[in-house]
C-alpha cells in the first residue's frame, strides 16, 4: 500500500456526491491518494530510496542524499 515513510500518510476513503445535490442519495465511494515522491534520503547514515509525501519534502523533514 502507498504510504509515506516519514509521517505514514496513506490512502483515505470517502464518498463522492453528485454535483447538483438534488438527489443526495447518489453517492459513490472514492479514494484520496497521498502525493508521494521516491527520493534518495539518508536513513541511519546510509543513502536509501524511500517514498515520501510532498508535504514532508517541503517542510524539510527529509535529509536528501
Amino acid at each position: 500500500m502507498a504510504k509515506c515513510a516519514i509521517c505514514e500518510k496513506s490512502i483515505s476513503y470517502g464518498n463522492k456526491l453528485s454535483i447538483t445535490r438534488s438527489h443526495i442519495s447518489k453517492r459513490t465511494s472514492r479514494t484520496w491518494k497521498p502525493n508521494l515522491r521516491t527520493v534518495k534520503a539518508i536513513v541511519d547514515g546510509q543513502p536509501k530510496r524511500i517514498s515520501v509525501c510532498a508535504k514532508c519534502l517541503r517542510s524539510g523533514k527529509v535529509k536528501r542524499a
